[in-house]
């Protein structure tokens, strides 16, 4: 009876239910990190509840994170805002989704060690007005916005003299709203900007000579779970402590490289 008591729970340390299910959720709109696509190509898997799949950078890690743990992965698609409340409700098991740790999300969820580092950078037209940007000062009277409840976002107040719009909910809508000129620029992280340019020929982005000011914990990504959970962040590290820089990159690439084009 012992015995069996000891291993139902050693499912409660990973899942919610000790169902044998490592449900992780993720925008599936966030390429090359994450994105949605009809088919498994790549490696892609299933999102729960419909007949799409999710690829991608976070898709790739999430592979290799279940794995480690004896789970099985189900992929759960949920809009940005709604990621940190499904964690804490028990709807998924961990956020996998190109977030950041950073010290407001900490008061409300943990993260693990980090399974990539990133830059920021200003994403353009080609052919608009600040294609040929180098530092900050250069985007003064630019309409500039990025991504709802991101330091993305919060950065642009060290852009003086931009108008800052309104922060946009997906990164679709912020790449429909450059193409079209309803912004002039929107801040993001390099592998969205490789992204973005590589889908949309029409885009290019510009890594900045004087870059913006950012703590370590805002360009780092890191597995989010919900709060107290410190036996799955320890097994969590374990796992990636075994995915050295070198093939992060390489992931990366890959993924960069499967993402869809434009059309």
């Amino acid at each position: 009876m012992s015995a069996l008591i000891i291993l139902a729970g050693c499912g409660t340390k990973i899942d919610a239910e000790g169902d044998g299910v490592f449900k992780v959720g993720m925008e599936a709109g966030y390429a090359p990190f994450n994105w949605t696509q009809s088919d498994d190509e790549s490696g892609a898997v299933k999102i729960e509840g419909t007949e799409e799949y999710a690829a991608g950078y976070d898709v790739e890690i999430a592979k290799k994170i279940a794995e480690g743990l004896g789970e099985e992965l189900v992929i759960v698609k949920v809009e940005w805002d709604g990621l940190v409340p499904a964690l804490k409700s028990g709807t998924i098991d961990a956020i996998i989704a190109g977030m950041s740790p950073t010290e407001k999300r900490k008061e409300s969820i943990d993260f693990t060690d980090n399974y990539y580092m990133s830059d920021l950078v200003i994403v353009v037209a080609k052919d608009g007005a600040y294609a040929d940007a180098q530092t900050l000062s250069d985007f003064g009277g630019a309409k500039v916005t990025a991504q709802l409840n991101t330091f993305h976002y919060d950065v642009i107040d060290q852009m003086e003299g931009v108008l800052k719009q309104t922060a946009m909910d997906n990164f679709s809508a912020i790449r429909v709203a450059l193409e079209s000129g309803v912004i002039d620029a929107y801040v993001t992280e390099r592998p969205e900007a490789v992204s973005a340019s590589a889908a949309n020929d029409k885009f290019t982005f510009i890594e900045l000579t004087d870059g913006f000011e950012t703590s370590p914990d805002d360009t780092a990504i890191a597995v989010g779970v919900k709060k107290g959970n410190e036996t799955l962040v320890e097994e969590i590290n374990a796992i990636l402590a075994g995915i050295s820089v070198e093939e992060q990159q390489s992931i990366m690439d890959q993924a960069i490289l499967n993402q869809p084009s434009a059309e």
